[in-house]
Parts: C-alpha cells; sequence; structure tokens
C-alpha cells in the first residue's frame, strides 16, 4: 500500500463523507499547507486524451459500488454511456473520441474508481484533475454531487464542441523549449483575431499551445526554429484553454450558476492558480475561468510537492498523469494508478 494514505473510519456507504470546512483563502492555505507532514498522498484526476475503449469495464464488472455509478450515469444522460466505453466496436470508439462523449465517461470512470477506493477507506489529503479532471478531483471530495457533475461536464463538453465549430482551431504539444520562450514565441506569432497561447503547462519542456490554426502553425515553426525537439499536432476538434473557447463561456456560467458547490472535504488545486483552496465561490469563477487560460499542471504538482505530498494516485483512466508527475517531480517520486481492478488492488 502507498505511504499517505488517508483512511476514514467514518466511511459506511457512499465514497464521500461530506463535513462542514471552513473555507480558506488560496494565499492563507499554501502558506498553512507548508506545515503538513511528509506523508500525504494526492489524487490526480485525468483529462481528456485518456479515454480508451474498454475503460470502466473491469469495475463495472467486480465492484457493485462502480456498477452504480455507471447505471446512475446511464440514467441521468438518457443512453447508455457504459456501453459506448465498454465498447471495441469501431463505431462506439468513434463516438468515444467526440468531446461531449469523452468528457462525461472519463469523469464517470472517475467516480466509479474513487467509489471503489472510498469502499476501502481510502481518501486523498489534497487532489487535483486536468482540464475535465478538475470536476472529477471536485466531485470525489465531495464539492459537486455526482449528479450535478456529470451534467456539468456533459455541458462543457457540448459548449466546447460547438466553440471548434464557431471558431475553429488547432493544438500543438511543443518539446524541448522553456516556458518564457515559448511564451514569447506565441506572443510573437499572435496578431490581431489570430491568436496563439500556452494552453497546458503539463511538464517541464512539454507545453500545448493552441489557438487560431495560422498562430499556432507560425509559432510551432518559430518554436523548432528555437531549438524545440518536436511540435506536434494534436488530433482535437477546438482550441482549448485559449480566447477561442469564449463562445462557450455564456453557456458553461448558466451552468455553473445552477449547481450546488460546498467546500470539499480536502484541498482542490485549480489548473488557472496552480494553489488549493476549499472555498466554493473560488472553485465557481476558476471551473469558468479555466475555459479560456491555461492548465498550469506541472505548476500544480510542484506546489503539491511543497505542500506535503508524498505520493500521487491517478484516479482514473490510464497513466498519462503519473508519468507528467515523474517528469516534473522527478523519476523517484512515488506514483499508483487506480482506474483498473488490478491496479487498485495493488494499492491496498
Amino acid at each position: 500500500m502507498l505511504k499517505g494514505f488517508r483512511r476514514r473510519p467514518e466511511f459506511i456507504s457512499y465514497y464521500v463523507v461530506r463535513r462542514p470546512v471552513a473555507p480558506i483563502p488560496d494565499t492563507q492555505y499554501a502558506t498553512r499547507n507548508t506545515q503538513y507532514a511528509m506523508t500525504k498522498t494526492a489524487f490526480l484526476f485525468p483529462g481528456q486524451g485518456s479515454q480508451k475503449p474498454g475503460m470502466g469495464a473491469d469495475l463495472y464488472e467486480q465492484f457493485a459500488s462502480a456498477r452504480a455509478r455507471f447505471e446512475e450515469a446511464n440514467e441521468l444522460l438518457g443512453f447508455s454511456l457504459s456501453e459506448i466505453m465498454f465498447s471495441d466496436v469501431e463505431d462506439a470508439t468513434q463516438q468515444l473520441k467526440k468531446t461531449e462523449i469523452t468528457q462525461p465517461a472519463l469523469y464517470v470512470h472517475s467516480l466509479a474508481a474513487m467509489a471503489v477506493l472510498g469502499e476501502k477507506g481510502l481518501a486523498p489529503s489534497m487532489a487535483a484533475g486536468h482540464s475535465l479532471g478538475e470536476y472529477s478531483a471536485l466531485a470525489a471530495c465531495g464539492a459537486l454531487s455526482f449528479a450535478d457533475g456529470l451534467r456539468a461536464v456533459r455541458r462543457r463538453g457540448e459548449l466546447m464542441a460547438k466553440a471548434g465549430v464557431v471558431r475553429p482551431g488547432a493544438m500543438t504539444a511543443v518539446l524541448g523549449l522553456d516556458a518564457d520562450v515559448l511564451e514569447q514565441i506565441c506572443a510573437d506569432a499572435s496578431e490581431e483575431g489570430d491568436v496563439a497561447v500556452p494552453a497546458n503547462y503539463n511538464a517541464p519542456g512539454q507545453i500545448v499551445i493552441s489557438g487560431d490554426r495560422g498562430a499556432v502553425e507560425r509559432a510551432s515553426e518559430a518554436a523548432k526554429e528555437a531549438g524545440a525537439r518536436r511540435a506536434i499536432p494534436l488530433p482535437v476538434s477546438g482550441a482549448f484553454h485559449s480566447p477561442l473557447m469564449e463562445y462557450a463561456l455564456g453557456g458553461l456560467q448558466e451552468t455553473l450558476d445552477g449547481l450546488e458547490i460546498t467546500p470539499p472535504s480536502c484541498p482542490v488545486y485549480l489548473n488557472v492558480t496552480a494553489q488549493p483552496t476549499t472555498d466554493p465561490t473560488k472553485i465557481r469563477q476558476r471551473l469558468l475561468d479555466q475555459l479560456t487560460s491555461p492548465v498550469r499542471w506541472a505548476q500544480s504538482l510542484e506546489q503539491m510537492k511543497a505542500d506535503g505530498a508524498a505520493s500521487f494516485v491517478e484516479v482514473g483512466s490510464g497513466n498519462v498523469l503519473s508519468g507528467l508527475a515523474k517528469r516534473t517531480l522527478g523519476r523517484g517520486v512515488e506514483t499508483a494508478q487506480a482506474g483498473t481492478t488490478e491496479n487498485i488492488e495493488a494499492i491496498l
């Protein structure tokens, strides 16, 4: 079992125990967290790109708590999301690649895995989620109900897909350049109505840029000229985490305004600030800001380590975030995955 797991003796039948937590400003939490003992486990929740056919099927078969999550999701959505997720038929595989399907699928898989961890009495000391995964982290820590989180990510996916049609764009992963160099390259490549911006600070030397196709292509060429090892165009349906997502802001704000957000059971590190908070007002605003702002993932990992995280568990599909943790914090950092029956059993 990974060191640093926090067991909840008060766990009864549901994977999150809601309890009142006084909101603490981000800056105060950052200060207080440095006093934590170095035995904390952080839970990480994956975002778009981690999906794959068959995800979650073994959890559905092996654990009633996970099966309940999938069945609740199917009922709430009005179609069988689990059938799409579990199938390896080509049509289902193509559906799983659609943003409006991908986002609910990853969310439900993470929360199904979290249900299993919860019934074993395991809970995080702190949490973070990559882009869409931020909603999973918040639901896992009790800030959102499962149903509200699912409705939010479904609507978010629909809005982002539509924004990609209204103003098409591109995203490219740039490898081997420092952040400040790439930020300047993006600024130089941007013109009025034709922009490129950093979208995901995934790890040192691994940054995704996003924006209008012309500006992204100019920035990619300039990055290679500046010494980038590679510039890899990504197969996405829109320019996520850039000003091109502005179309989606109004609809997402309406959705977020209708959610009940309560203080999470542990600090959640937000993509926009890379700082922890338990304040529902901050959470609601940052979920909106996230649409057009970069995901500061590497900075979040660094802050979590500074605040006492000794190990990191990726809850949901794949191992992308585990790899980013090792790239950011060093190969010796302790990581584990919790998305299949096999790897959940390995950490118990």
